[in-house]
């Protein structure tokens, strides 16, 4: 895990250039909190932050191997699972390695077979080749998109970085956010490629990009596939565990202290159960997050009906974890300091409140425990797991189904109304579901609710999971935590998503795949628990501190937020009740993160 960043110009001597590498370098520090280092030719410059996981001593960066036509010099993000099995490989086809590290693994396998290494490694990763016997760079991302990377195009070449706030510290970018880009601010869409900042560019998961004296291309090396199933649904459970115990073997790999993360649900449950499996007889450690008094005065609601913590707990004396829950009160979850580290960590204001804030405390915590966590994350997507892919009228939906209803629906009252026509929400939404329902392909002979169902999968493996998975790496990478998700393994991924949806969901539940293959290792009570999202506060004290801190925003007559937020809306809120005011605490929450991003970062903001 490591933070990479880098420069490409064809028409500079970047030799000239070293004080603008190492700053771009340096934003990425708590990425990388171990070591530092750079790499600069006349043309190509990379630079590296590194969390040592894997070969504490040999795996420093930049990387370099030397070739009759020049040194390849390569920056790594990320873990490959399957580097041993690549390294015997290699070394049988007469490659000789210096270190134990995976980083090395994949620049001798970029030497041996191209871009066409990422088709064979098993992993997350993020990574930039600087191949001088061809004047290009290389950039690959893995297939799920679970380490993130970012490039933006210049007239001689580019730029690129593990997150955006590396390539903004280069003089050549403008700080500007478009129409497009603040479309993606307000809506729940996950464009591919979209990265907020104008000109700038996420890379595609599962694509490799390669930048020469003739410009930018892409090229996919990974999709989601289209199989027939052939497996019964007995065989299908069976493979599903086999999978998940060897993606949990491959990624509790580590030279350094490893943990899980527990919520009590199925999916991390299941995780803490296979990882104590093949851990023992050294017991597993799991970390999870809670609130003062909220197990003890919970509230069932719309989507959450029980508290986590009697679920955690009955995971953690099942498989005799060594367990710790990190306990969050309202007064930290409000601090407005609190709030700039996470609006820092994540480049726009795209969070999601509170939920950010304590998953950014939780692994602070974990962090000064461990350096690896093993996570569910993605289960829901993989699997089928969310409340509306069982919702007919979801189903149905001609939109995206988590857009479907409720509260996640683009909306316009919070913004200003001159700015809500230009954007117009609802059509850039319906745009961008036409273009995510033209990329899947379906199987002959499929029935009506397969096919509504292979598209509904598709739409969260390719577009919601990526939300999340950002989220996910940005909150850990910020304390310098590297957050292992063995769902996103693409073996399992191409399995599940080829089942077909009667069989996801056989026992007339969700997920019912994971939960038989995982049962016999589960207490009971998670085993028919139902599912539960990410926790969030319910404490009302959050909410009237929320009201305070925009009232103050609200006291600046010309503050720049209220060019984007309607001032009428946010002060009704603000005046409300905080009982009434918690049901629009997103608002509030977003209202907040606009207001510091544009005091912070200082956007150039163009709507034409």
């Amino acid at each position: 895990m490591c933070g990479i960043v880098g420069w490409v110009s064809f028409d500079r001597d970047l030799g000239e250039h070293r004080k603008t590498l190492d700053a771009m370098t340096a934003t990425m520090a708590c990425r990388g909190p171990d070591d530092s280092g750079v790499y600069v030719d006349r043309h190509a410059a990379v630079g590296h932050r590194r969390l040592a996981v894997i070969d504490l001593p040999g795996g420093a960066q930049p990387m370099a191997l030397d070739t009759p036509g020049g040194t390849l010099a390569m920056v790594y993000s990320g873990e490959a699972y399957n580097f041993r099995e690549l390294r015997a490989e290699l070394a049988g086809r007469g490659h000789r390695f210096q270190t134990e590290s995976d980083t090395e693994v994949v620049l001798h396998g970029y030497l041996e077979w191209g871009p066409a290494v990422a088709e064979r490694l098993n992993g997350m990763y993020a990574f930039a080749v600087w191949d001088p016997r061809e004047q290009k760079l290389v950039l690959v991302r893995d297939r799920m998109g679970i380490k993130p990377l970012y490039c933006y195009p210049t007239q001689d070449g580019v730029l690129f970085g593990s997150e955006p706030k590396a390539i903004l510290a280069n003089p050549l970018v403008e700080r500007a956010v478009d129409a497009d880009g603040l479309r993606e601010l307000f809506t729940f869409v996950k464009t591919p490629g979209q990265a907020v900042w104008e000109g700038m560019r996420e890379v595609v998961p599962g694509t490799v990009v390669t930048v020469d004296r003739n410009g930018l291309r892409e090229h996919a090396y990974w999709s989601l596939p289209v199989r027939e199933h052939t497996d019964d649904q007995d065989t299908s459970v069976a493979h599903v565990r086999e999978l998940l115990d060897d993606i949990v073997r491959r990624q509790l790999i580590a030279d350094v202290p490893r943990c899980v993360l527990l919520s009590g649900g199925l999916d991390s449950s299941a995780i803490t159960a296979l990882a104590a499996q093949q851990l023992d007889p050294e017991r597993v450690r799991s970390f999870a997050v809670d609130f003062t008094g909220q197990t003890e005065n919970f509230v069932p609601d719309e989507l959450r009906a029980t508290a986590d913590t009697p679920f955690v707990h009955d995971v953690a004396e099942h498989v005799g974890s060594q367990h710790e829950d990190i306990v969050l009160d309202s007064t930290t979850l409000a601090d407005p300091e609190l709030r700039r580290e996470v609006l820092t960590a994540r480049d726009v204001p795209a969070g999601l409140g509170d939920m950010d804030a304590s998953l950014y405390l939780l692994f602070k915590a974990i962090r000064e425990r461990s350096t690896v966590a093993l996570s569910g994350e993605s289960a829901d997507e993989v699997f089928g797991g969310y409340k509306w892919f069982h919702d007919p009228a979801a189903q149905q939906a001609d939109t995206f189904p988590w857009l479907s209803a409720g509260p996640a629906q683009p909306r316009h009252d919070l913004l200003d109304p001159g700015v809500a026509a230009k954007l117009d929400l609802r059509a850039y939404v319906d745009s961008r579901y036409r273009e995510a329902v033209a990329e899947v392909d379906q199987p002959d002979g499929a029935s009506d609710l397969e096919r509504r169902m292979r598209l509904s999968c598709h739409l969260h493996l390719t577009r919601f999971v990526r939300t999340l998975l950002d989220r996910k790496d940005r909150m850990s990478m910020a304390v310098g935590l590297e957050v292992r998700v063995p769902f996103c393994d693409h073996r399992l991924v191409e399995y599940v998503y080829n089942t077909p949806w009667s069989m996801k969901t056989f026992d007339r539940r969700e997920k019912s795949l994971l939960r038989h293959a995982t049962k016999d290792v589960l207490p009971r009570s998670v085993v028919d628990r139902v599912k539960s999202p990410y926790p969030s506060t319910q404490d009302l004290g959050y909410t009237e501190a929320l009201q305070a801190q925009v009232r103050d925003v609200l006291s600046s007559s010309d503050d720049a937020v209220f060019a984007i937020v309607d001032r009428g809306h946010v002060r009704g809120l603000v005046d409300a009740p905080a009982a009434q005011a918690a049901a629009h605490r997103h608002d509030l929450e977003r209202t907040l993160d606009l207001a510091l991003w544009l005091d912070l970062y200082k956007p150039a903001i163009h709507l034409s």
